[in-house]
Order: structure tokens, then sequence, then C-alpha cells
């Protein structure tokens, strides 16, 4: 009798190891399913089949049977079982919680079902319908029923339909039941995200001579399945159409392929390129989804009726046979790195499924990461280059304003003349202009004039955004909101004033200047809502709003051609952060919001306002420079030791009690310090070994510690991220850790 080895649907490390049971008569199990299992006193929980065998070492009176499957098939496919066990090992995580990433949250419990809908189905001979239907006509309502389904293709219609019509069909549909004229059916509905997945039958563009370069160097690949490719493209060049050229070929040669997006606002616009020339074939997954609509999508691609999956970092995990091809645009978005467990970032485990499953990884962007880039210059990466944009368009021009000079000529407000004035122009013009400031709110903090209080979550060690709209203050890592003081907490004084600037400040600014024009704003706050991102992205394009106001969601990937003038309105607001990848991620934010002005036959102009312009970042992505800006951080980050020369590993504890986390922190730098004296030839690489408290000391209440390693990055080092790792997994108490290699943030 044949057995099974499970992992039980339980995430803690006690139970993070196979249990064997027995498969009974009748019962065909695979690896890759999911059962349901005796576990413990009187219990069923779920688990998935990891392993078959024949034999078993345990006393018989010790093995229970499996009690049977919650699918008839395999919900996790061979790959991606792999790719869960790879996903444990490096993220420090048990099995059990790196397999639940593999299929819909909801499935687990049974918490989603397959929607279906009552059919009405025509069952009179063609040759008698005409005298059926002059039979009912005593009857109207049944002979409305027998005319539109006569009328209907197949001779059938959801039973919603015919109540939409006709009103209340019920009385009628079961007399035409009784009489043998209709039957009733019980049909699966999808639950789609964009509607109906129809083709729509865009033709294919004539490929500029670099599209052509790169899809030469690309298609082999492709076909060989195997390759890793860096397309360093600039903004307007085209490269969702290399995407699409290459995800057909490997359709053609019965692939399939999967295409990340950093942001869900850029996946509805992707969506609409791609089921325009796959219709059908093209599924998506991103957690905006409704649960039925994600179960329904997975389900499709699981069934293999597709042949594209579009999505956001999730997607990577799509049940997808055969892939050939896997595409990750904006490559250089920290977006594309889980914070919370199992962390993983997106773009290794593309690189995983690639090599496993043998298929070629595109990787692309305007403004590579360094890391990309640097991995493109010494060959792990083939570098694909786009340096020009379709129809040698020409690339905005870019005024660069000094806001140190408006503030000395006594303007105050959120916005230069120079951008005001070139608003005006584009307006005048009948086109439309984008306002990124990368802050949601009205204002960054609410400080007293008088001893400088600014008020601060009590949760989190970080001030509070005012928001207009609702008239309150909300922390914008924990939600807590709480009514705007009148007087100072600390002194009394009545002088509290509002600082800084956000997304609902500058809408506001815009309306005040320009009342007569519509205006939308796309933040967190007004994309909280379903499909509120298409649906901005939509009145944008159709031409409802003439100024988009907006974050980093607006920032990359969106192509708007009526788009011809852009307002940066606080450049340098991210190179102060304490990050050592805050100029990077300043150049990438600037070209790549730039970098949507002027992408039609009209040129742009792109004003960009900030009180450093002489920063390096500035001055480059003022010019659009990346190569500039890569030899100028790479020396500077050589000098530093900052990745890529080196590796950051950290050891985050947060507890309720501050003096919890921190003592773990004092101990795991002992065990630390420890490790290293003993081993003479990993302490000479090592950069340097603090522990310290986390820039932001507290989050959702937690009070935040840690251990942070810098060390030259050799393979030998490795061991020292190993030795993290091991303590990170040591049980504690009253506080939690974790082991992040690289992270995408040391706040």
């Amino acid at each position: 009798m044949p057995f099974c080895q499970v992992i039980v649907d339980i995430a803690h490390e006690d139970v993070d190891r196979v249990f064997t049971y027995r498969v009974p008569s009748g019962l065909t199990l695979c690896p890759g399913m999911r059962v349901h299992v005796p576990f413990g006193r009187q219990r069923q929980v779920e688990g998935v089949v990891v392993g078959l065998s024949e034999d078993c070492d345990l006393p018989e009176s010790r093995v229970k049977d499996v009690c049977g499957t919650l699918e008839d098939y395999p919900a996790v496919l061979p790959a991606l079982l792999d790719l869960a066990k790879a996903i444990k090992e490096t993220s420090f995580c048990t099995l059990a919680q790196a397999l639940r990433l593999m299929f819909p949250a909801q499935m687990r419990g049974e918490r989603i079902a397959e929607k279906t809908q009552e059919i009405a189905v025509l069952t009179v001979d063609p040759a008698v319908r005409a005298q059926v239907l002059a039979a009912q006509k005593r009857a109207p309502k049944r002979a409305a029923i027998l005319s539109l389904l006569m009328e209907s293709e197949g001779g059938e219609l959801p039973c919603e339909t015919l109540r939409a019509k006709l009103g209340d069909v019920r009385p009628a549909l079961n007399a035409l039941r009784e009489m043998g004229f209709v039957k009733l059916d019980k049909r699966e509905v999808l639950r789609s995200p964009y509607g109906a997945m129809e083709r729509l039958a865009a033709q294919d563009p004539q490929l500029t001579r670099q599209q052509q370069d790169v899809l030469d160097t690309l298609l082999p690949a492709v076909t060989a399945g195997k390759g890793a490719f860096l397309l360093y493209g600039v903004t307007g060049s085209g490269k969702t159409e290399v995407f699409i050229r290459a995800v057909r070929h490997a359709a053609q040669l019965g692939k399939t392929a999967i295409v990340l997006v950093p942001e869900i606002a850029l996946t509805p616009q992707m969506v609409m390129w791609f089921r325009s020339r796959f219709g059908e074939d093209a599924a998506v997954l991103h957690s905006r989804l409704s649960p039925g609509e994600r179960y329904d999508e997975w389900r499709r691609i699981r069934r293999g009726e597709v042949r594209v999956v579009i999505g956001a970092r999730s997607a990577i995990f799509a049940p997808l046979e055969n892939v050939g091809l896997i595409i990750i645009d904006e490559e250089h978005e920290g977006s594309y790195i889980a914070d919370n467990t199992p962390r993983y970032d997106a773009r290794e485990l593309a690189r995983m499924r690639c090599e496993r499953e043998g298929a070629a990884l595109l990787l692309a962007s305007a403004t590579p990461s360094m890391r990309s880039f640097a991995l493109a210059g010494r060959g792990d990466l083939t570098l694909l280059t786009m340096p020009r944009r379709v129809n040698n368009r020409p690339m905005p021009e870019v005024h660069v304003v000094d806001m140190r000079k408006e503030l000395a000529q006594g303007n105050r407000s959120v916005f230069s003349g120079a951008l005001l004035d070139g608003l005006k122009r584009c307006l005048d013009a009948g086109k439309q202009a984008i306002l990124f400031v990368n802050r949601r709110g009205y204002s960054t903090f609410v400080s007293c004039r008088s001893c400088g209080y600014t008020v601060t979550c009590t949760q989190c060690d970080v001030s509070m955004t005012y928001h207009s709209a609702e008239n309150t203050l909300r922390c914008h890592y924990c939600g807590q909101e709480q009514a705007v003081p009148t007087v100072c907490p600390e002194c009394g004084s009545k002088y509290i004033k509002y600082f800084g600037t956000g997304t609902q400040r500058v809408e506001e600014e815009v309306k005040r200047f320009f009342p007569d024009i519509p205006v939308l704003r796309m933040d967190n706050d007004t994309t909280r809502q379903k499909d509120a991102h298409e649906r901005i992205i939509g009145q944008f394009r159709r031409g409802e709003a003439r100024i988009l106001v907006g974050t980093q969601m607006i920032a990359k990937g969106l192509d708007f051609p009526n788009v011809t003038m852009v307002g940066i309105v606080a450049a340098d607001a991210m190179l102060k952060l304490p990050d050592y990848r805050s100029a990077e991620r300043t150049f990438q934010l600037l070209t790549q919001v730039a970098g949507r002005a002027g992408r039609a036959d009209t040129p742009g102009e792109v004003f960009l306002q900030t009180y450093d312009p002489e920063h390096y970042a500035i001055e480059t992505a003022s010019r659009q420079d990346y190569r500039a800006f890569y030899e100028a951080e790479m020396v500077r980050r050589k000098r530093a030791l900052y990745p890529p020369y080196t590796l950051i590993a950290r050891l985050l504890y947060e507890a309720d009690r501050e003096a919890d986390a921190q003592s773990a922190a004092e101990s795991a730098m002992r065990q630390m310090e420890a490790f290293l004296e003993r081993r003479a030839y990993l302490r000479k690489y090592v950069v340097s070994l603090r522990v310290m408290p986390c820039p932001v000391k507290r989050i959702k209440g937690k009070s935040r510690w840690q251990v942070a390693l810098k060390i030259v990055d050799k393979s030998v080092c490795q061991e020292a991220v190993g030795k993290m790792s091991e303590i990170a997994r040591t049980p504690l108490e009253h506080c939690a850790c974790v082991c992040q290699v690289n992270p995408g943030s040391m706040m």
C-alpha cells in the first residue's frame, strides 16, 4: 500500500517537517495535491503532498490514512514545489509558509468556491418553434421568454438576463420547463477582473531598428530556453512592444510567459496592451483583485487556458507550465521585494524559475538598478540597449528651478513662477499635465512654531501627516488617526502650523490657480477602492481631467499621449533619507516621471523644482543621463563600501517593550562577535558590525532594534549571513526577529 509525505498547513517550526500518511485504496495522489489529513487529537488539517513512497519505516499502528483531497489536481506544480523549498532556505521561513504563496489564500479553509449561474436552455425543435411561440401568445411572459431564447445564440440565456429584461420570470420559466420547452442548467461563470477578454485586433506597429536589434538577440534565447538579459531603454523607446513580440514568439513555440509590473496601477494598462493582441490568452494576478476574481484567474492559468500572465510581484507564482519567458518591467523598483514573511525578491525568484524551467529572463528599465547594471557590466546579464525614443521623438526639455531663489524673491507658494507659466502654456494649448509629489496628504507634518514640538504617532516613531479632506492627522505606517490639535500639547501655544507638501495640498493649490480646470489625484488615499487605479487612469486618458496630481504610482510605465508637461514639485524630497540608496531612488524617480512628458508628436517640458540643484542625482536626472549617474554613484559606493561592493545583512528585532528588543539585539551582537572572533578568515572581510535602534524606532506599537553587518560580497562571507539566519530562527519569548539581506529599506 503506498504512502505519501505531507507538509501540514501549520506555520510553526516544531512541525516544519514531512509527516507520513497512508494512501487509502481508491485514492490517487501525486506531489503538489492538497489533502485533508488527521493531525493530533481528533483534528483534521490541510496539507500539501510533497512526496510518495511504496514503503514506510514507521510502525503501521502509527500511520494514519489521508482523509481526502481538496482538488482532483495538483494545486502546486512540481516546479513551484521546488521553488517553495528554495524560498524556505533563503527566506528563513517554514515550508508551509512558502507553500501558501503558490495558490490564492482563500483556497485555504475552503473559503472560496466556483461561481455558478442558472441558464435557461430552449429544448424545442427548430421546426416547430413558430407553432410553440404562437401557442403561448395568451401568456405574454412565456412568449417573451421563448422569443428571447429563439433570438439568442445557441438558444440559451442566463436567467439573470431574462429577469433584467422581463422582471420576475420564475413562474413562467417553471411552467415552460414543465411543458418541456425549456430546461434549466447550472453552469460555472468566471469572475473576470477586466470584463470579457476579447481580442481587439490591434495592428502590429512597425518595429524600429533598435527594437528589431533587441529582438534579434532575445528571440533565439527564448527558443533555446536560456539566457538572462537587461534591457536598458529610455522612456518612450518602445520596450512594451518588445515584450509583446517576445511573448508572442514564446506562444508560437508552445511556451508560456509571465510579465511582472511593479505597481498595481500599471497592470490595467499592460493588460489592455496584451489583451489587444492575445485576447483571452492573457490573465492577470495581483492583490487588488477580489477573492473570486483571483481564484478564477488562478484556475484559468492552472488549467492551461492562458499563454501569458500579467501581474504584480505575486504573479511570479503563477501556475504556468512550460514557461519560456519571464519579463520584469521597471526592474529597479523596490516593490518587487516582499517585506512580510516569507520575505522574497521576485526578481531573484524569476531567475530561479528560469534556470529550473528552461526559460529566458528579461529585466527592463529606463533606470536600471545599480546591481543589475553592475551584473551586466561583468557579463552575468546580457545588456540590450534602446537609447532613442520611437520615431526619434526628442526627450523632454528639463528646466531645473532653484527654489532657493524663489524663496529669496518672496515666493512661498508650492509652485515656482516657471512651473506656473509652463502649466498655463500647456493648458492653453489644449494639452494635459502631470504634477508629481512623492508624499500623500496635505502636509508632511504638523509642528509648533513656539517650541518645535511635532505631532507624532503614539504607535510609531514617525510624524503624522495632515489630511485636509478629513481634517485629520494620519500615520502612514500603521493607519492611526487623531484630531488636529488647536494648541501645542507641550507648551500650550496656539501657533500650530502645517509644514511640508503632500498631494492634497498640491491639488488644492492647482484648483486655486486654475479653478476651471478639472483635476484628478492619484495616491494611496484615492485608490483604496477596488478598480480605482483603472478608473482614474481611464478618466485621465479620456481627457475628463486636464491635470493629474499623484505620487510615485504615476511616475513610471504609464503612457498618456496628450501629456506634454510634467511638474516635479519637490525633486529632492528623498535625498535626505537615511538610506545609502537615496540618491539612486531619487534619480530613478525623477527620470521616470520626467519620461511621462512628450511621448507623442508634441515635444514635452519638465519643471524640476529643487533646493539642491547641484546634487549629482538632480543634475544627471535633468539631463536624463543614466550612465553619468551610474558612474558617479558607483564611485561613491566604492569609497563608502556600499553594495554592490559589499553585502548588508541585518537582524531586525521587534517587541512590545523596548528593553526586550534591545536585550535580544545586544545578545545577538555578542553571538556574532564570538562567531567572527573564531574565524579570522571572515573577520578580515567585515566592514562594520553594529547594534543600534532602527531609524524608525517604533512601528505599530513595536519597538525596533537591529544588528547590522556590512561585509565584503564574497561567497565565503555567506557563512556569516548563515550564522545571522541561525540566530534569527532561535525562538524568543517576548521578541520577534527576522534576518534581512540587502533589505529594501533600512528604516
